[in-house]
């Protein structure tokens, strides 16, 4: 049974680091192209890294670009994500999905990906 399990959500202030963790079972990581997305009250879900399983290749978004990383523990079977610098606009719910792509210039889902539950991320002084 696949299972994505994010921990580390919290509330920090401006300028501060994070990191978020997707805890992955059912399923090894390399076996897909995750991808890491949020969505802020009103407002669309964004794609904000995708690594794609085909060559390891790892995208940003313009919007993280700099201050987001994306890392991988094997022997954890989980996904990381190290925010840096963080900023109010960053306030969102995250998640990492199984299915992603990067077209256009764009991150998106794909059709058929698992989702974690979601962490909440609120940067505000």
């Amino acid at each position: 049974q696949v299972q994505l399990v994010e921990s580390g959500g919290g509330l920090v202030h401006p300028g501060e680091s994070l990191r978020l963790s997707c805890a992955a079972s059912g399923f090894a990581l390399e076996q897909y192209s995750m991808g890491w997305f949020r969505q802020a009250p009103g407002k669309e879900r964004e794609g904000i890294t995708c690594v794609r399983n085909t060559d390891g290749s790892t995208f940003y978004a313009d919007s993280v670009k700099g201050r987001f990383t994306v890392a991988r523990d094997k022997s954890k079977n989980t996904e990381y994500l190290q925010m840096n610098s963080l900023k109010p606009s960053d306030t969102a719910e995250y998640y990492c999905a199984t299915d992603c792509m990067f077209e256009g210039g764009q991150i998106v889902a794909g059709p058929w990906g698992y989702w974690g539950q979601g962490a909440q991320v609120t940067v505000s002084s």
